[in-house]
């Protein structure tokens, strides 16, 4: 892999990670474009998926450090939070060979698009903003962000659109959302990067994986920062509307 091909996927983990149009998803597309090798590809990802979790990290470093330093005052959030984690870590556990395998192909990538795009508009038209967070809604949204085991689906648009149908503000879905998101990208990154640093899998990447994981850490705290403005005063309709044009494209140019 060449510091070009690095700086484009770290691009795309960076914006797409956190803006609800899947970053698996455009990383997989964007191989099959580029006709990137996939040696050394999922570590590549794994590690990019590593940088993303710090920019929520970094992002989010107050409200994190509100719930070590006061964990009885974010009660809620804490078990919300807990709760939240349980789902993707259970069933990512359980498709653990289909995710890495089956799922990863342009097919699925269609699918997911088409299918997201339905869950947004519907978060949008049933969502009713006028309830706070809990330790049972933040379950519900734990499994929506489970569904982001499919490339296509994106784990932020399926959190957000949960807690939209799930009567959260638009606000605290965003802020949730992201927050559910740092267990889960941190775990399931830093796993992968181990299995595949202990075969021997992406040796020798050195100075692109650097540049792409920087690329990717820099976007990814502009994303999240653009998304919460953002979804003050907007809806996910344009989102959708993407992702669906997203799909066409690659039904036609693809296959």
């Amino acid at each position: 892999m060449d510091i070009f091909s690095a700086i484009v996927l770290g691009v795309v983990q960076g914006v797409t990670e956190f803006i609800p149009v899947s970053s698996t998803g455009h990383l997989v597309l964007v191989r099959e474009v580029f006709q990137l090798p996939d040696a050394g590809g999922l570590a590549f990802d794994a590690v990019l998926h590593l940088a993303t979790a710090l920019a929520v990290l970094v992002y989010f470093r107050h409200d994190i450090w509100q719930l070590i330093r006061r964990p009885k005052t974010h009660a809620v959030l804490w078990h919300a939070l807990i709760l939240g984690t349980v789902p993707a870590v259970l069933i990512g556990f359980f498709l653990r060979d289909a995710v890495e395998t089956v799922f990863r192909n342009p097919v699925v990538v269609v699918t997911a698009l088409f299918g997201g795009s339905v869950l947004f508009i519907l978060a949008e038209r049933l969502g009713r903003h006028d309830q706070t967070l809990s330790p049972s809604k933040g379950f519900w949204v734990g499994l929506y962000q489970a569904t982001a085991l499919v490339p296509g689906v994106s784990r932020s648009g399926a959190s957000i659109a949960g807690g939209l149908l799930f009567g959260l503000t638009r606000e605290e879905a965003t802020r949730f959302a992201f927050l559910l998101s740092f267990p889960i990208i941190l775990g399931a990154g830093s796993l992968k990067l181990l299995e595949l640093a202990h075969g021997g899998v992406g040796d020798g990447l050195g100075i692109e994986l650097l540049v792409g994981s920087l690329t990717a850490f820099i976007l990814g705290l502009a994303a999240i920062h653009f998304m919460i403005r953002f979804l003050k005063h907007h809806t996910l309709y344009g989102f959708a509307v993407y992702r669906v044009l997203l799909a066409i494209l690659v039904v036609v140019f693809l296959f």
